[in-house]
């Protein structure tokens, strides 16, 4: 039996890892490319047979000999934040890194299944929840024009060169390595005595742990087409960030009650809640529960993350 082949970019990023690493559990052979200083004792374990630390390009994507089966494009920018501060990294890591590849497909790997982990900040500022993906997107924010741009790349790619790709929205991902975030910021603070926090408490996030995520994105790599699928990746369970702040807080032994600035964030949307009927429809449904994901992360922050 031939072996499939998997190119996950972005590889030693923190949704790459646990995709790369359910792939190989999956009988895939994996190559990654991406940033970072990573050792072979480092990759090795997350399932990589081959780990290419350099930009993407053309020319670095076509030195792979062999044509993936699926690529996954993990890599690119992943704050609201970062596209604030700097539009313009922030469009040529989301976007232009997407067009490379779509580039490399169309030009190099024509049987290739193209994947992308897009982002709900497409959606921008709704009306009711949940969010369903009929949903004509609106973004608020330069990460969401970004993802909505590289969207656009890949249907037209779909469209006119017959590309295979599926899109995936996610909604809030969170786990053991991210270093960023509502959940690191809360255990940050939560470390030096610090309960401030920006916003008003009562925003509306649905949470959604990084290996539900990688798995999600497994599932529908073997249901990409050209008129590609867009589905939503989320919990469908809406919590507020302050339900969040105040459970880490006691978990950590912080008995005091946060504080929130009150000022709305810039680029922040009030509400996101996912609709994930399409994406139960292909079998999968998220396994790990917010309160078991939280204890998780928490025995990670405690354990040396920091």
């Amino acid at each position: 039996m031939t072996t499939k082949r998997a190119l996950v970019t972005g590889a030693n990023g923190f949704l790459g890892r646990h995709v790369a690493k359910i792939f190989s559990d999956n009988d895939f052979t994996v190559s990654g490319i991406g940033h970072g200083k990573w050792e072979r004792s480092e990759w090795e374990p997350w399932g990589l047979s081959y780990w290419k630390p350099c930009s993407i390009t053309l020319e670095a994507v076509s030195s792979f000999i062999q044509k993936p089966d699926v690529i996954v494009h993990c890599a690119g920018s992943g704050s609201v934040g970062f596209s604030l501060a700097n539009p313009m990294q922030d469009f040529e890591k989301t976007v232009s890194t997407t067009l490379t590849l779509l580039e490399y497909v169309r030009l190099s790997a024509p049987e290739s299944a193209f994947v992308y982990p897009s982002s709900a900040a497409v959606y921008g500022s709704v009306d009711s929840l949940p969010i369903s993906e009929v949903i004509p997107p609106a973004p608020v924010s330069p990460y969401g024009v970004h993802k909505k741009i590289a969207e656009d790349l890949i249907c037209s790619y779909a469209n006119h060169f017959s590309v295979k790709a599926v899109i995936t929205r996610f909604f809030s991902l969170y786990g053991p390595g991210l270093k960023k975030q509502l959940l690191w910021d809360i255990c940050t603070k939560a470390e030096n005595g610090n309960i401030q926090f920006n916003g008003t408490g009562n925003e509306i996030r649905d949470w959604l742990h990084v290996r539900d995520a990688a798995r999600l994105l497994f599932i529908l790599s073997s249901h990409a087409q050209t008129a590609p699928l867009v589905i939503n990746g989320g919990s469908g369970r809406a919590t507020t960030v302050g339900e969040i702040v105040i459970e880490i807080l006691e978990k950590m032994g912080i008995e005091d009650s946060p504080k929130f600035s009150q000022v709305l964030i810039r680029g922040d949307p009030k509400g996101y809640l996912a609709d994930i009927r399409a994406a139960r429809g292909y079998g999968w449904k998220p396994e790990i529960s917010l309160e078991d994901g939280i204890d998780e992360y928490i025995r990670w922050y405690r354990s040396g993350a920091r």
